[in-house]
């Protein structure tokens, strides 16, 4: 099969992103130095985390020959978009499995707007049959009845035993620049891949978006699957998920509105602006000693705002 123009370009390894030190008082008096890993600049249109997980599954797609990709998720999903960007860049068709049918025929989201822009077919299923997902037989149900029996299935979030390897590279790139790595975590993919790429004497902390606590289960299964075992040093900050996925209080907004207007920088509000309010209320709390450094890594920016019409589910 011959390759997508655009093949090389998108895949190829990038440089290094950036570090960027942050100096505000919540961390500094409490003697701790933060410094933000800016992944969101990783890659134009498929930044941070989401990029790391999707390139070695893009290449296992082209390399198999497959027409297209598809994948599952909310209807705020990160995920979603950038699956859908990068089968515009390559060239390939794109679906997305999107939770809740109730979602079907109104007015979408700027998530869903993007996906669509990009060619994304968007199929919407009762959450009762997203939540079998999981199952085999249920995800190929699910995969046939949106019409994508013959695409590359890629999880929920990206998470899978390809992706960790392409989060293992963050971890590496972060080695001697922290004591602990902080990631905000969806399906836990990109804390599981970090913390096997991070130096021995660093700790990778992950803060869960979603409440329910099976986070945990879910970094041990998939590095069992990735690295054949436990790989690193990490654990979880519970408690930060502010009632939950894509819930963003009016404390937690103005909290990140803050945060822009002393730092210059833009805040996604589902998954960085939990991860910024955590590490100030554990530096607070205590619980990095004084003298250490926290890296906090941004793996997304703020969505651009595009209304586009409804459209209805794919046959």
């Amino acid at each position: 099969m011959e390759h997508p123009p655009n093949l090389d370009a998108l895949l190829q390894d990038r440089p290094p992103s950036p570090l960027q030190e942050i100096h505000d008082e919540r961390f500094e008096r409490h003697g701790v130095r933060l410094v933000l890993k800016r992944d969101d600049l990783v890659h134009p249109e498929l930044p941070g985390n989401k990029w790391r997980k999707l390139a070695p599954n893009l290449r296992a797609a082209v390399a198999g020959g497959y027409p297209g990709l598809v994948t599952f998720g909310g209807a705020f999903s990160n995920h979603l978009r950038a699956t859908a960007a990068a089968g515009r860049l390559l060239g390939l068709a794109t679906t997305g499995i999107v939770r809740g049918d109730e979602l079907a025929g109104r007015p979408l989201n700027e998530s869903l707007a993007r996906c669509a822009a990009d060619g994304m077919r968007l199929r919407f299923v009762t959450r009762s049959a997203y939540r079998r997902k999981g199952l085999p037989e249920a995800a190929r149900q699910l995969i046939a009845e949106a019409g994508a029996a013959g695409a590359y299935p890629v999880p929920e979030g990206g998470s899978n035993a390809l992706a960790l390897h392409g989060c293992a590279g963050l971890g590496r790139e972060l080695h001697g620049v922290s004591d602990v790595v902080a990631v905000a975590c969806g399906t836990g993919g990109t804390l599981a891949g970090l913390a096997a790429g991070l130096a021995p004497g660093q700790r990778a902390l992950g803060v869960p978006v979603l409440a329910g606590g099976f986070l945990a289960a879910e970094i041990r299964s998939l590095q069992e699957q990735a690295f054949g075992g436990p790989a690193g040093d990490w654990s979880l900050a519970e408690g930060f998920d502010h009632g939950g996925y894509a819930r963003v209080p009016a404390a937690l907004e103005a909290f990140a509105a803050d945060f822009e207007d002393r730092h210059g920088l833009p805040v996604e509000r589902i998954y960085v602006a939990k991860l910024l309010w955590a590490l100030a209320e554990l530096a607070a709390a205590g619980a990095f000693p004084a003298g250490s450094s926290v890296a906090a890594v941004v793996t997304g920016r703020p969505a651009d705002p595009e209304p586009v019409p409804a459209l209805p589910p794919a046959p």
